[in-house]
């Protein structure tokens, strides 16, 4: 597999703790400084991503420290929405029954405005191939590209590097470059920072962990549906 040639100048790089973006963040570093941008939008999970990404980061000569941004979504999506009240999908929902409106049409805006104020002229996220969402399309992101840059008045690059890799590609490079895979976070209702096991995101991890033939070093609090019958996760 020949892997994307990582930039060779400043980039912000957007990252939740997963799988994809930590290995996106280590592949980005290879060449030149990466500032990893963690956008809190006031969904359930995200003070357990934050604890994770701040446990595996280790700001170095190319990795910066971590910059947090806050767009919140609580007066736009309904407090009834799964993603607010934090009860995941089911195990074998479809990634199209996931799709939170407008989210990187947000994490984008707000980090362009950080990148333009520190001079740096490039954006990465991780959508991998197959991602069924509008705003994950080639296109988008050329529009996006575009808009930031007028209305910023400072060329701004937004690059999609991973989106001809699946789950278990990204492993394997996260795995040649020295990523801590089982430190990352990816996981709808964490518990303690550990992953349910239940959720869509946990089923997503379990079968790229098997495409890329290699053991799945995650602890999860209850086995895979599809296996046996799994325990109610306890209330917090």
């Amino acid at each position: 597999m020949a892997w994307p040639d990582a930039p060779r100048t400043e980039t912000c790089v957007l990252c939740s703790g997963g799988l994809d973006s930590v290995v996106l963040l280590a592949w980005a570093a290879q060449h030149a400084p990466a500032l990893p941008v963690y956008v809190r939008t006031g969904l359930a999970w995200e003070s357990q991503e934050i604890d994770t990404l701040q446990r595996i980061l280790q700001p170095s000569g190319r990795v910066r420290p971590l910059a947090i941004l806050d767009v919140d979504v609580r007066d736009v999506y309904p407090a009834s929405h799964w993603a607010l009240r934090g009860t995941p999908p089911a195990y074998d929902t479809p990634d199209e029954d996931v799709y939170l409106p407008g989210r990187n049409i947000l994490l984008l805006s707000k980090a362009g405005i950080l990148a333009a104020s520190r001079r740096i002229d490039r954006i990465v996220l991780g959508p991998l191939a197959g991602n069924p969402f509008p705003d994950a399309t080639a296109r988008f992101f050329r529009a996006m590209s575009e808009a930031l840059s007028l209305g910023l008045a400072h060329g701004l690059a937004i690059e999609a590097p991973f989106t001809t890799l699946h789950k278990g590609e990204v492993i394997r490079l996260g795995a040649s470059l020295g990523v801590p895979l089982g430190a990352t976070l990816s996981c709808m209702n964490p518990r303690d920072a550990i992953h349910c096991g239940v959720c869509s995101k946990c089923r997503e991890r379990r079968d790229a962990f098997k495409d890329a033939d290699m053991p799945d070093p995650t602890t999860y609090l209850a086995p895979s549906p599809r296996v046996s019958s799994a325990p109610p996760i306890p209330d917090e």
